[in-house]
Protein backbone atom coordinates (compact mmCIF):
# COMPACT_ATOMS: atom_id res chain seq x y z
CA UNK A 1 0.00 0.00 0.00
CA UNK A 2 1.26 3.20 -0.86
CA UNK A 3 -0.23 6.20 1.61
CA UNK A 4 0.36 10.05 1.17
CA UNK A 5 -0.62 12.61 3.54
CA UNK A 6 -0.61 16.71 3.26
CA UNK A 7 -1.93 19.30 4.89
CA UNK A 8 -4.39 21.53 2.81
CA UNK A 9 -4.86 24.88 3.68
CA UNK A 10 -8.70 24.67 2.89
CA UNK A 11 -11.29 23.78 4.96
CA UNK A 12 -12.24 19.68 4.33
CA UNK A 13 -15.98 20.85 2.50
CA UNK A 14 -13.84 23.53 0.15
CA UNK A 15 -11.85 20.49 -0.66
CA UNK A 16 -14.86 18.02 -0.41
CA UNK A 17 -16.67 20.48 -3.14
CA UNK A 18 -13.14 19.78 -5.70
CA UNK A 19 -13.43 15.97 -4.87
CA UNK A 20 -17.53 15.87 -5.19
CA UNK A 21 -17.52 17.10 -9.06
CA UNK A 22 -16.67 13.99 -10.87
CA UNK A 23 -16.59 16.42 -14.18
CA UNK A 24 -13.03 18.56 -12.20
CA UNK A 25 -11.41 14.58 -11.68
CA UNK A 26 -9.19 14.93 -14.33
CA UNK A 27 -7.59 18.67 -12.63
CA UNK A 28 -6.10 17.19 -9.68
CA UNK A 29 -5.77 12.87 -10.98
CA UNK A 30 -1.78 12.24 -12.12
CA UNK A 31 -2.35 10.37 -15.84
CA UNK A 32 -5.71 11.55 -15.95
CA UNK A 33 -5.79 12.84 -19.77
CA UNK A 34 -9.97 13.31 -19.71
CA UNK A 35 -13.19 12.86 -18.02
CA UNK A 36 -15.10 10.91 -20.72
CA UNK A 37 -18.38 10.60 -18.47
CA UNK A 38 -19.72 11.27 -14.87
CA UNK A 39 -22.66 9.97 -13.37
CA UNK A 40 -24.77 12.91 -11.97
CA UNK A 41 -24.88 11.71 -8.64
CA UNK A 42 -21.14 11.29 -8.30
CA UNK A 43 -19.85 10.92 -5.40
CA UNK A 44 -22.38 8.80 -4.16
CA UNK A 45 -21.82 4.66 -3.59
CA UNK A 46 -22.23 3.12 -6.93
CA UNK A 47 -21.55 6.06 -9.49
CA UNK A 48 -19.03 6.37 -12.10
CA UNK A 49 -16.44 8.13 -14.10
CA UNK A 50 -15.36 6.85 -17.04
CA UNK A 51 -12.00 8.40 -17.69
CA UNK A 52 -8.96 8.24 -20.14
CA UNK A 53 -5.60 7.72 -18.44
CA UNK A 54 -1.84 7.29 -19.89
CA UNK A 55 0.44 9.40 -21.56
CA UNK A 56 1.01 10.20 -25.54
CA UNK A 57 -0.33 7.11 -27.81
CA UNK A 58 -0.36 4.60 -24.57
CA UNK A 59 -4.10 5.56 -23.11
CA UNK A 60 -6.83 3.23 -22.10
CA UNK A 61 -10.03 3.78 -21.03
CA UNK A 62 -10.83 3.31 -17.39
CA UNK A 63 -13.69 3.23 -14.99
CA UNK A 64 -13.64 4.70 -11.68
CA UNK A 65 -16.57 3.62 -8.83
CA UNK A 66 -17.47 4.88 -5.71
CA UNK A 67 -17.15 2.43 -2.99
CA UNK A 68 -17.61 4.25 0.17
CA UNK A 69 -18.63 8.30 0.53
CA UNK A 70 -19.23 10.15 3.79
CA UNK A 71 -19.64 13.66 2.63
CA UNK A 72 -16.71 16.15 3.44
CA UNK A 73 -15.02 12.84 5.45
CA UNK A 74 -14.07 9.84 3.63
CA UNK A 75 -14.12 9.11 -0.20
CA UNK A 76 -13.04 5.66 -1.41
CA UNK A 77 -12.92 4.53 -5.18
CA UNK A 78 -12.06 1.42 -7.10
CA UNK A 79 -10.28 2.12 -10.56
CA UNK A 80 -10.55 -0.21 -13.19
CA UNK A 81 -7.73 -0.67 -15.87
CA UNK A 82 -8.58 -3.32 -17.83
CA UNK A 83 -6.51 -5.45 -18.83
CA UNK A 84 -4.11 -4.19 -15.91
CA UNK A 85 -6.79 -5.03 -12.96
CA UNK A 86 -7.55 -2.67 -10.47
CA UNK A 87 -7.08 -0.39 -7.34
CA UNK A 88 -8.76 0.94 -3.97
CA UNK A 89 -8.24 4.87 -3.45
CA UNK A 90 -9.27 5.89 -0.01
CA UNK A 91 -9.11 9.49 0.56
CA UNK A 92 -9.73 10.82 4.55
CA UNK A 93 -10.42 14.48 5.20
CA UNK A 94 -9.58 15.31 9.03
CA UNK A 95 -10.03 19.00 10.24
CA UNK A 96 -7.05 20.45 11.25
CA UNK A 97 -8.05 23.70 12.68
CA UNK A 98 -8.87 25.87 9.69
CA UNK A 99 -7.38 23.68 7.15
CA UNK A 100 -7.40 19.71 6.07
CA UNK A 101 -5.57 16.82 6.62
CA UNK A 102 -5.81 14.66 3.78
CA UNK A 103 -4.47 10.81 3.32
CA UNK A 104 -4.80 9.09 0.49
CA UNK A 105 -4.36 5.32 0.23
CA UNK A 106 -3.45 3.13 -2.53
CA UNK A 107 -3.77 -0.47 -2.62
CA UNK A 108 -4.18 -2.74 -6.03
CA UNK A 109 -7.60 -5.42 -5.88
CA UNK A 110 -6.96 -7.50 -9.00
CA UNK A 111 -4.25 -8.26 -11.49
CA UNK A 112 -1.12 -8.01 -12.09
CA UNK A 113 -0.22 -4.91 -9.27
CA UNK A 114 -0.62 -7.44 -6.62
CA UNK A 115 2.02 -9.60 -7.88
CA UNK A 116 4.04 -6.29 -8.24
CA UNK A 117 2.95 -4.90 -5.17
CA UNK A 118 6.07 -4.26 -3.04
CA UNK A 119 8.68 -1.56 -2.20
CA UNK A 120 9.49 -0.54 -5.89
CA UNK A 121 5.94 -0.25 -7.14
CA UNK A 122 5.00 1.34 -3.59
CA UNK A 123 7.55 4.34 -4.05
CA UNK A 124 6.80 4.83 -7.28
CA UNK A 125 2.81 4.89 -7.01
CA UNK A 126 3.71 7.23 -3.78
CA UNK A 127 5.62 9.55 -5.90
CA UNK A 128 2.87 9.80 -8.24
CA UNK A 129 0.01 10.26 -5.73
CA UNK A 130 2.64 12.99 -4.15
CA UNK A 131 2.56 14.88 -7.05
CA UNK A 132 -1.40 14.50 -7.19
CA UNK A 133 -2.02 16.17 -3.46
CA UNK A 134 0.43 18.70 -5.22
CA UNK A 135 -2.37 19.81 -7.55
CA UNK A 136 -5.23 18.96 -5.34
CA UNK A 137 -3.65 21.31 -2.92
CA UNK A 138 -2.68 23.66 -5.60
CA UNK A 139 -6.53 23.88 -6.56
CA UNK A 140 -7.97 23.90 -3.26
CA UNK A 141 -6.01 26.94 -1.85
CA UNK A 142 -6.28 29.21 -5.02
CA UNK A 143 -10.26 28.66 -4.74
CA UNK A 144 -10.26 29.02 -1.15
CA UNK A 145 -8.15 32.29 -2.10
CA UNK A 146 -11.11 33.11 -4.25
CA UNK A 147 -13.71 32.67 -2.13
CA UNK A 148 -12.17 35.15 0.29
CA UNK A 149 -11.78 37.76 -1.98
CA UNK A 150 -15.54 37.37 -2.94
CA UNK A 151 -16.41 37.47 0.56
CA UNK A 152 -14.65 40.89 1.23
Amino acid sequence: MARNRRLILSTPSEVWRLLSNGHRYGEWVTGTQQVLAADPHWPDVGARLKVRVGGGPFTLDDTVVVRICERERRLELEAKAEPFGAARIAMTLLPWGEHTLFTLDWHPLRGPGIRMHGLPVDYLVAVRNGMMLTKLARIAVQEHAEHTVQAV
